[in-house]
């Protein structure tokens, strides 16, 4: 499969979950390592004007789920992707639409991911996502683990 027909799989996928589509959500695509998912305001605003806490908390979780699900579907594999636990960090207001990047962490590896889920069954990977100011630096950053169990 190439990384063209993943994206439109997962682009697919996403409208698919109602939240997700509530949310307007976009898969940009990759940018180097990372998957870029985003969302206008207008579907993810607050009282105050500024972006809610909790979309920005789930365009992240989508952009980590998605960045795992697109790396099996790259290899080849099928399986089930969850987050098992997640850190959040609101940083600062976002007055913009929705961007949110997400990758592995550092020192994590796909292939020992892959390899783990071919010969166990099941795998985790910590991800890192960020979503970014238009005007430079972080609204919000998310560390999470994410589980992939084999699908039979």
């Amino acid at each position: 499969m190439s990384l063209e027909e993943a994206l439109q799989e997962l682009r697919e996928y996403c409208q698919g979950m109602p939240p997700v589509a509530a949310m307007r959500v976009d898969v940009e695509g990759m940018r180097g390592d990372a998957l870029c998912l985003t969302a206008p305001l207008s579907a993810n605003v607050n009282d105050k004007g500024n972006a809610f806490g909790g979309s920005l908390t789930s365009l992240m979780t989508v952009a980590g789920w998605g960045l795992v699900t697109l790396k099996l579907r790259l290899a080849g594999l099928k399986a089930e992707v969850y987050v098992a636990d997640s850190q959040v960090r609101y940083l600062a207001p976002l007055y913009g639409d929705l961007v949110a990047e997400a990758m592995s962490a550092e020192g994590q590896s796909w292939d020992t991911f892959i390899d783990t889920l071919v010969q166990r069954g099941r795998a985790r990977i910590q991800v890192e996502a960020k979503v970014l100011l238009p005007e430079g630096g972080l609204a919000t950053t998310l560390s999470g683990r994410f589980v992939a169990i084999a699908k039979r």
